[in-house]
This record gives C-alpha cells, sequence and structure tokens, in this order.
C-alpha cells in the first residue's frame, strides 16, 4: 500500500486534535480582557493598550499555543518605543500588580533577553509572555495571517511541523534548537522551493525591509504597508497563468522533510532567505557578515536579523537526523497507522488519537463552549464573519477559494479577490462579536458535523480540586534569556 494513502488521513487526524477550537480562541480573548483591566490599574500605565500578537494573531496556534501580548504605548499617534531599561521597569511593576491581583502562576520576569519579557501562566493553564512596545511582533504576526490568503495548505503544514519538532525536540530555543518562527519560515521557504511554487519570495508581497518603514504615524504605516500588500497580494494570485501545485499534504510534508535533511551541511555555506525565496551563499551576502551562528535563517521582516540565532552548533546533527528518520520512517512501505503517528507527535498527543475519547471542555472556558468545531479569521464584515460561524470550519476563510479548488480558482472567484481586503487583523473575539452569536450557532455546528464527537480530547487542565495536572504544551521548563516568537 502506498504509504501516503496512509499518511494523508493521518495528518488530517493529527490536526483534528490539534487545531484551536472556538473556545481556545474565546479563553484567550477572556485572558486579554484581565490584562487590560490590570494594566488600566496601574499608574504608570494609563493610556496603554494591551494587543496580542505571535501565532494567536497569525492563526497558527495549536491548542496549547502561548499567549504573546504587547503593551503599547503610543507618543500620540505616532510610532516610539522606550529604551530597554524604561521596558525593564515597567515589566516589574506589572509584575507587582499581577501578583497583587492574583490568579496567575509561574511568573518569571525575564530583563536581559534581546526583548525583555514577562512570563507567567494564566489560571486556565496559557502561558503567556507580555513585552512592551513590540509593534514589529504585531506586523510580522499581521504578515503570516496575510500569507494565508495564498494557500491555506500552509496553515495545515506549520501546525504539522511545530508538532513534530516538538516531538523530535528541535522547536526549543533555550535547548539550543529552533524556535516556532523559524520553523514557521521553513515551512514558507518550502511552499516558495518546491515545483510548481504555491507561495511567492517575499519581496513581491512587500519588497521592503518592514522594519524600516515602521515609523511616523502609526495608523499611516499601517494602512501604507497593508495597502502594498495587498495589491500585491492580489496581483499574484490574479495575475498571469501559472502552473499549480496540486500536492497533497502529505506530499508537501514529506518533500518539506527530504528537502531539509541535510540542512547540517548545507548550514555552512547556505543561509534560507524567504524574502527573495533562494539559497543565498552566506560568504556573499554581505548582511550576513560576519558569520557568528551555526544556521541562518534570515527575517524577512527585520532584515538582516537572524531568527535562529538560538540553534547551537552542537544540535545541527540532530537535527537533521530527525529529518532523515521521519522521512524514511514516513516513506516506508506496509505503514500501519500507529507507527507513523509515533514519529510525528509527542506521546501524549499520540494516546489522544489513539484513544479516540470525544472532545469535550479540556478545562476552561464557559461549559457550553464543547464540542464544537473551529472557527476562523476571515477577512470579511461582521455579519459575514456570523454566516461562516454557522456553516463553515475553520480552514474555510478567504484562502479555501485556492486549497479546494485550485483548477477553478481563477475562473470563479475573481471578483471576490478583487474585492477582498487585508483589514486590520480582529486579533481575538471581543464580548461585544461574542454577544452577536446566536444562541443556536453552536447547535447548528455540532449538527452539521456529526464526527465531531468522535474528536479526541486533547487535555485536561485542572481535576475537581483545581489542582494543576499536565497539559502538552511546552517540553521542558522555561529558562530565562530565551523567547520563541517575534520577540
Amino acid at each position: 500500500m502506498n504509504a501516503n494513502t496512509i499518511l494523508e488521513p493521518t495528518l488530517r487526524d493529527i490536526l483534528e486534535v490539534i487545531k484551536p477550537l472556538r473556545e481556545d480562541f474565546v479563553v484567550r480573548s477572556e485572558i486579554i480582557e484581565e490584562l487590560k483591566y490590570i494594566v488600566s490599574s496601574v499608574e504608570s500605565f494609563r493610556g496603554a493598550t494591551v494587543e496580542p500578537f505571535g501565532s494567536f494573531v497569525s492563526n497558527l496556534f495549536t491548542r496549547w499555543g502561548d499567549l504573546d501580548i504587547s503593551v503599547m504605548f503610543l507618543n500620540g499617534s505616532y510610532i516610539s518605543s522606550a529604551g530597554k531599561k524604561r521596558k525593564q521597569n515597567l515589566l516589574v511593576e506589572l509584575l507587582k500588580a499581577l501578583r497583587q491581583r492574583g490568579g496567575w502562576r509561574r511568573l518569571q520576569f525575564v530583563p536581559h533577553a534581546r526583548v525583555p519579557i514577562l512570563k507567567f501562566e494564566s489560571r486556565q493553564s496559557i502561558s503567556c509572555d507580555i513585552s512592551i512596545d513590540n509593534l514589529q511582533g504585531q506586523m510580522k504576526s499581521k504578515f503570516l495571517f496575510w500569507i494565508n490568503q495564498i494557500d491555506g495548505r500552509f496553515r495545515d503544514m506549520v501546525l504539522l511541523v511545530k508538532e513534530w519538532a516538538k516531538a523530535h525536540k528541535i522547536n526549543d530555543p533555550k535547548c539550543g534548537t529552533f524556535n516556532s518562527y523559524s520553523l514557521t519560515l521553513l515551512v514558507i521557504f518550502h511552499f516558495q522551493t518546491c515545483v510548481p511554487a504555491i507561495l511567492p519570495p517575499l519581496r513581491e508581497i512587500y519588497p521592503r525591509n518592514v522594519a524600516d518603514d515602521l515609523i511616523g504615524e502609526r495608523i499611516v504605516a499601517d494602512e501604507s504597508i497593508k495597502e502594498i500588500c495587498n495589491a500585491n497580494i492580489s496581483k499574484y494570485m490574479l495575475g498571469k497563468p501559472r502552473a499549480t501545485n496540486r500536492s497533497s499534504l502529505s506530499e508537501l510534508f514529506i518533500s518539506f522533510l527530504a528537502k531539509f535533511s541535510d540542512i547540517r551541511s548545507k548550514a555552512a555555506d547556505l543561509g534560507i532567505c524567504t524574502f527573495t525565496g533562494e539559497w543565498q551563499d552566506i560568504r556573499s551576502t554581505m548582511r550576513w557578515l560576519p558569520k557568528t551562528y551555526a544556521i541562518f535563517i534570515e527575517d524577512p521582516f527585520e532584515q538582516p536579523e537572524n531568527t535562529a540565532r538560538a540553534v547551537r552548533a552542537a544540535n545541527l546533527d540532530r537535527i537533521s537526523e530527525a529529518f532523515q528518520m521521519t522521512y524514511h520512517s514516513l516513506i516506508m512501505a506496509n505503514q500501519i497507522r500507529s507507527s507513523l503517528i509515533g514519529v510525528l507527535v509527542r506521546p501524549q498527543i499520540f494516546s489522544f488519537i489513539a484513544a479516540g475519547v470525544p472532545v469535550g471542555n479540556p478545562g476552561y472556558g464557559p461549559p457550553h463552549y464543547q464540542s464544537i468545531q473551529q472557527i476562523g479569521w476571515p477577512m470579511h464584515s461582521p455579519p459575514q464573519v456570523q454566516r461562516q460561524i454557522h456553516n463553515s470550519r475553520q480552514e474555510r476563510h478567504a484562502n479555501y477559494l485556492t486549497t479546494r479548488k485550485p483548477e477553478n480558482f481563477r475562473k470563479n472567484s475573481r471578483s471576490q479577490v478583487e474585492s477582498m481586503r487585508l483589514e486590520k487583523h480582529p486579533n481575538y473575539f471581543t464580548k461585544q462579536r461574542q454577544e452577536t452569536l446566536p444562541d443556536n450557532s453552536i447547535n447548528q455546528r455540532t449538527q452539521s458535523y456529526p464526527n465531531t464527537s468522535r474528536r479526541p480530547k486533547p487535555a485536561v487542565h485542572h481535576n475537581a480540586q483545581d489542582q494543576h495536572v499536565w497539559r502538552p504544551k511546552l517540553d521542558g521548563k522555561r529558562t530565562e534569556g530565551y523567547t520563541d516568537e517575534f520577540q
């Protein structure tokens, strides 16, 4: 039997477990609202705003993903940033406020990271990182969200790759391996360099270094960047005819593993540049010199920063071995499903899939959010969002056009793409949006997808006595000086 015949549905089963449900969006929204209240109670934070970024905003988070928060201080309407010492002092004050408020666990102040952060865990067992004036992180998150419009397979690949990397312990910057942002860029690079290409070089979406353009009035800078990206994404999707990549998710995953199996040997001479969509010779790329890193994955939005600067040379062999071993395991004939799952996910996730336990509330959120399908971040008006919540799964937003019926995209969806705008990301469900959801929306969604009850239950966060129990999020203790995404 062809290995892909088993691998494709296996990958879909994994996605069913790790993709966030509506309750996962809602619980993070509740955390943000509570943090807004706490921040507003601190005198030195008067006028500051609390804004999420990272995988939550880019819609690339799993059920157990962290929540990144930036507290923004506006100099009037102009972009500004506090100095590092000022950021450290502000985070110390916020730390005191969180302790006084209570309900937050594992509070840890990391003052000497590249971006000072405050780490903690919410009462819902969500790990949170707070930074100050992280506008660049917010913009990177929006870019990744916009890239989802081009092809929906991108999001699925990112979620699968991050879970696979955690299973092989190579998604842990504090231990000298990849952070999640670097893994996301590897997926982008793979989609740029596969044949036919799925994604363009990122310079075709935005031709400049984004970090250099975050100046002046914030609303003007945001709108200018958004308008350029909107025009270029539409141009790419509606431009001259090009070959369509119809590879399945399993084929893309296997070719991803093959492409980076020799990453150890390539890393000595070549860097990964998603801005150009090419491997680039390190010695001839002046902005990367002098070479001081084990591997170079350039940040396309903050050039020439290296997103993989935490990767240690001693770990490159182990990273390459993870790619090679998984690749050979997946292409073997006569595969059985359990063996495939075993090399793709952590043991705890494996047990959820194997158990086939009905999905319920994983220990947080209102009880009426149980057993519902995912929702997405469509770039549409609120009424359209409500209709999609009634009738569609999470992946069925703008990129549904390209992922499901690529051969009909140009003929049938031109007017939809032309009218599509890169709206400012909704970031999270506000209370107002939650209140607009009809009471019967959950029942309608559950009836539309009767197999929901078969979906494995991810994890329970607390027992009856409110004691903390294991939930699959981080492998090991978080260590000072290391951050994950966009920090």
